[in-house]
């Protein structure tokens, strides 16, 4: 009896040695990419104190959103790639409205080229309208003779921050589709986080910076950060990643890269455009070279032709090295996340290719967090059943027309 408890004692012992290990192991995992991201990336300071909520479609985001907005007392402040000139865009701008005359300041400022490329895009009659309700509204870089730059250094960014305290971000611009579909390619599907913490006054200092540069005001920041308050209780770390181009330009492509170097288990990927920058494409293969699991997700549709096919290609090229590759065949998927090792994720507005990671302005955010991060992967796991798993066989079905795509684009990764 006394050797059979001997052994169960040196049996649990053990147990709690490995188990302290891999906790050890993760927890020094987490340091390691926090430390990262900061030194080599220079991305923002971390901060310990966030609350975040998952926000899984665009009916979630807007109903989350728009009961925020319309208990705001001080300041709205939006910035987003378009706004669509539609049910859900009127909504909106009628609620803004309506704090207006409720003496809350609101700004939002849109890129010129995101509204002009929708084809259902704000006017100068509609901006006239809003405006005249108090809204004061910005186009980013306005189309300007000769044109070269219009198509580069776009705001890719959807940022909104209320009152200093809340702030949304992720991939989801102002728009119908987003909660409908579209017929072409059924529903939309993508990701939002709604952030309360020490994170807000990064983004809201993002938003001040670009504001001012757009309209060449001179807003300051202290009147609208505001400072958590003492009785507040977050518990989860972030770190945003902001791509400004001249300014931070390497900063959101290393983040990806740092990420999936130091993945020792496991990395799922979510991304609508994936046609990778050479360093990302260069780190994925060395993680499925020394045994990290590597999942991506693409979608079989597009709003954007030529683009998926591309996106299989380059896939395909990791396939064969080892990664599983997801044809999510439900609508489109827009989302743009990444989750590493079950602890930690990404999710933002970048998208993995030159546009997002060379050229535009872009925000993610770098949550590190289990139960964050467990309900992404839930949402990758889920979506598994909705997607055509990537084979030799699948690929030899495949048209030689749209294989040559895809070779093709894959020519032009380095500017699409």
């Amino acid at each position: 009896m006394i050797i059979i408890k001997v052994k169960k004692y040196l049996l649990l012992c053990l147990l709690l040695i490995a188990t302290a290990k891999v906790f050890a192991q993760d927890c020094n995992s987490d340091s390691i990419v926090l430390e990262a991201l900061q030194s080599e990336c220079s991305a923002m300071p971390a901060t310990y104190n966030n609350k975040i909520k998952i926000l899984k479609n665009g009916t979630a985001k807007f109903e989350d959103m728009f009961a925020e907005i319309a208990g705001a007392k001080h300041h709205v402040h939006l910035d987003y790639f378009n706004f669509r000139n539609d049910s859900i865009g009127n909504a909106l701008f009628d609620l803004l409205a309506a704090k207006v005359q409720e003496g809350v300041e609101v700004r939002a400022i849109f890129d010129a080229f995101g509204n002009s490329s929708n084809n259902q895009p704000l006017k100068k009659k509609h901006l006239k309208d809003i405006r005249k309700k108090g809204i004061q509204i910005h186009k980013f870089k306005p189309a300007r003779f000769p044109y070269i730059d219009d198509f580069f250094n776009r705001d890719h960014r959807k940022i909104v921050v209320i009152d200093g305290r809340i702030a949304y971000m992720g991939g989801i611009n102002v728009a119908d589709y987003y909660i409908k579909g579209l017929p072409e390619i059924g529903d939309w599907r993508d990701i939002h986080v709604r952030i309360e913490g020490d994170a807000v006054a990064q983004l809201q200092n993002m938003f001040i910076k670009l504001w001012n540069k757009s309209t060449k005001q001179n807003i300051e920041s202290r009147k609208y950060v505001c400072p958590v308050d003492s009785a507040f209780t977050g518990d989860k770390t972030v770190i945003i990643v902001d791509r400004t181009p001249n300014e931070t330009p390497k900063q959101m492509r290393c983040a990806y890269a740092v990420a999936i170097k130091e993945a020792q288990k496991s990395i799922k990927i979510i991304n609508p455009y994936f046609l990778p920058t050479r360093k990302v494409k260069k780190e994925l293969k060395k993680a499925i070279k020394r045994g990290v699991d590597v999942e991506i997700m693409i979608s079989a549709k597009s709003d954007i032709p030529f683009t998926p096919d591309g996106s299989v290609y380059v896939a395909h090229s990791l396939m064969k090295r080892g990664a599983e590759v997801f044809l999510f065949e439900n609508g489109f998927h827009h989302s743009k996340i990444m989750m590493v090792d079950s602890l930690f994720c990404t999710v933002g507005s970048a998208n993995l290719d030159s546009r997002s990671l060379r050229y535009d302005y872009e925000v993610n955010s770098f949550i590190f967090d289990r139960e964050i991060t467990g309900s992404l992967i839930q949402i990758f796991e889920n979506d598994k059943s909705q997607s055509t798993k990537l084979t030799p066989e699948i690929w030899k079905k495949r048209s030689c027309w749209k294989k040559f795509i895809g070779w093709f684009a894959r020519l032009l990764t380095p500017f699409l």
